[in-house]
Parts: C-alpha cells; structure tokens; sequence
C-alpha cells in the first residue's frame, strides 16, 4: 500500500515571510510581481502628481518596485518596510533612497514630515487599519497626499523557495468601503478613487485611493 507525501505550507508574518521571499522577489519568474506592474503604476503616478521638490515616503516598500517612476524628477525619496532583506534588496538598486526598516504602525518620523505617502499593496498585510492610517496622517504634512492600493485578495498566494519550500505570508482581505471608513475615521478626506478591474469587468482587482490630510 502506497501513500502519497504531504506538504505542509508554512505561513508566516510578513516580517519573516518577506524576509525568506526577498531574494525572489525581482526574479524573471515572479509573476506576482509582473502582474502588480501591470495595472497599478499609471494609476498610482498619475494621482500622485508633480513630485518635483517633494518629500515622499514609500511605504512598505518592497525592493523598490515605485522608485523607478518615483525618480523621473527631482525628490526627496524614503522608503520603509518591514522586511531587512527585502530593504537589502532595494539599497543595491537605488543608492539615492534613504531607507528604514519601520512598522507601519509604529513610523521612525517626525510629525508633519512628508508631502506624499505612497502604499501599494501593503494592508493586505494589516489588520489594523486606522492604527496605520494614524501613523501615515501624523507624518504627512497639512494637505499632504496619501496614496494607497487594496488588492482584492481573499487568500494569500503560495509561495516557492529556492529549496522547494512552499510559503504563505499572512494577509487579511479588506471591503473596498471598510477602507474608506477607515480613512475617514482618522481624519482624512478622499479626494480620488479608481479600480483596476478584470477583462470582462465583472470582478475588481485593486482599489486605488488618494487621500489628504486636511
């Protein structure tokens, strides 16, 4: 009588998680990330505005993924994550970028420093909402800009390492209007919102907002 292997997947907090993922993170074969470039960035920048001259905080910044785009023009650029590797990653890419390792609940800036506050794709990783929504309202400057995206992921992908180790990075799926509310209990007002929805139209894919601090 035979029996089959089982595998177990090993889920994470996106500390460790994305500490394991970094070094796949850029790879030719990551299709996540291919597929997050495809339908976020116009969006993303063409809320944004003119960065020239302004102070801009990525925030869950990955390897670096917006900075390409975030550079075209003269700015004062951080990014932030919670990951050491996966900010390892993005130190070698752009040298020009000052970087912190920062929960989003808890940010190493004073208040009132930033012109803009850029998130894509890192609540899916919070449960908490307002208390990072706080912590973002708190460091940007009186009409600064907060641009966020929520993907519309009810279950975190698998993962596969090097090692053929299969990885799951906790996440936790947000109602379009609950992260409205969220955003508006913590003062903030929505100034823009889009989606990116499916080819037939009939699902959306990812919520993006722009937010100001008023």
């Amino acid at each position: 009588m035979s029996t089959s292997k089982k595998f177990i997947t090993n889920v994470f907090k996106p500390e460790e998680g994305y500490d394991l993922w970094a070094k796949h993170y850029d790879g030719d074969k990551n299709e996540k990330l291919a597929f997050l470039n495809t339908f976020d960035e116009s969006v993303i920048f063409k809320m944004i505005g003119d960065i020239e001259n302004k102070k801009i905080l990525d925030l869950g910044c990955g390897t670096g993924r917006l900075f390409k785009g975030l550079m075209r023009k003269e700015a004062d650029l951080y990014g932030a994550d919670i990951s050491q590797e996966m900010l390892n990653v993005a130190s070698k890419k752009y040298s020009k970028v000052k970087f912190v390792k920062a929960s989003a609940y808890d940010l190493p800036f004073t208040d009132d420093q930033f012109d803009i506050v850029v998130c894509a794709f890192l609540i899916v990783h919070l449960n908490d909402l307002e208390k990072a929504f706080s912590e973002v309202y708190r460091v940007l400057k009186p009409n600064g800009v907060f641009i966020l995206t929520n993907i519309n992921q009810r279950k975190a992908p698998k993962l596969t390492l090097n090692s053929k180790e299969e990885i799951v990075i906790k996440s936790f799926y947000h109602r379009p209007e609950d992260v409205i509310k969220a955003l508006e209990d913590v003062f903030f007002e929505i100034e823009d919102e889009d989606y990116v929805n499916s080819e037939n139209g009939n699902v959306w894919i990812n919520q993006i907002i722009k937010a100001v601090k008023k």
